[in-house]
């Protein structure tokens, strides 16, 4: 069962056009974009329920083969770790709590131990990957909702690395964050696929990011974009297939959020895939430190 989403995600109007259509590892993946603000989003997608269980045990083997963890997974997510803490240094002296959503096996809230000494909780809806990281003594549950009923104090760091663009609905789950999870003037630490660089369109990624569009969902929910980068690290170090962002609630003095439209996206996208293969074409060697997105 699939869905059709009346609206988008970031706007809410009603009119969408085909942006594009292909086959991911056998599945067929339809993207379009907002007529009005400029958004990409797929379109039929999964229902709710269908993604819940997808996420619990199927999206792991589908994406890397293997619903444990992958030694190639790991060298991945340590290197990105390492980046991710190297993003925030200069903004966050001290830290006392983190959130980390779609923790995997706990690499990067282990990261961030290491340089705050604070205490640390995840959220990952993978079995395999929640086990193993409750075995390594971190606390993680399969639920945001699962988190909350817990009880948890709020967090005063919340980071959700490749997770964002998983999300039917982003600025209603980060505005839940901000309002209920987050102390008000924690910060928070995103990063997605660029739609400008990385292929993106895949089953279970609903959503495709440029800086613009990353920074009006973020403005929605009620953040303040404090610094953006985008880059390709770890896997390569020309092309910008990542957006970073670090992020705090708007103060309530701020003027009221209007969306800006964002021109030339299927341009810029064509653009940037060019740039992209040119170069993949002329330096393979150099493009890529690994094969995978």
């Amino acid at each position: 069962m699939t869905e059709i989403v009346q609206h988008c995600p970031l706007c809410g109007d009603e009119s969408s056009r085909l942006f594009d259509i292909r086959s991911f590892r056998g599945q067929k993946v339809v993207n379009r974009i907002c007529k009005k603000c400029g958004l990409v989003f797929q379109s039929p997608r999964m229902t709710e329920v269908e993604l819940g269980a997808f996420y619990a045990s199927g999206y792991r083997l589908l994406q890397e083969g293997s619903s444990e963890p992958t030694a190639r997974n790991v060298d991945i997510q340590q290197k990105r770790a390492g980046s991710l803490l190297d993003f925030v240094r200069s903004d966050i002296p001290s830290l006392s709590r983190h959130l980390d959503i779609g923790c995997s096996i706990g690499i990067l809230l282990k990261h961030f131990q290491s340089k705050y000494h604070n205490w640390g909780a995840g959220v990952e809806p993978g079995e395999a990957h929640r086990l193993q990281a409750r075995n390594e003594g971190l606390t993680v549950y399969a639920t945001l909702d699962e988190l909350e009923k817990a009880a948890e104090e709020r967090f005063d760091l919340i980071s959700m690395s490749h997770v964002l663009e998983h999300l039917s609905d982003p600025a209603g789950y980060l505005t839940h964050l901000r309002e209920s999870v987050l102390v008000p003037k924690g910060w928070l630490l995103l990063e997605v696929p660029n739609l400008y660089a990385h292929d993106s369109f895949e089953t279970a990624h609903l959503v495709a990011y440029s800086s613009h569009t990353l920074r009006q969902i973020l403005k929605k929910a009620g953040f303040e974009t404090v610094r953006l980068e985008t880059h390709g690290q770890p896997r390569s170090p020309w092309l910008q297939l990542y957006i970073t962002l670090l992020a705090h609630p708007r103060s309530s003095t701020q003027k009221p959020f209007h969306i800006g439209p964002e021109r030339g996206v299927a341009i810029k996208r064509q653009a940037g895939m060019f740039y992209r293969h040119v170069l993949e074409r002329v330096f393979p060697r150099w493009t890529w430190t690994t094969n995978e997105e």
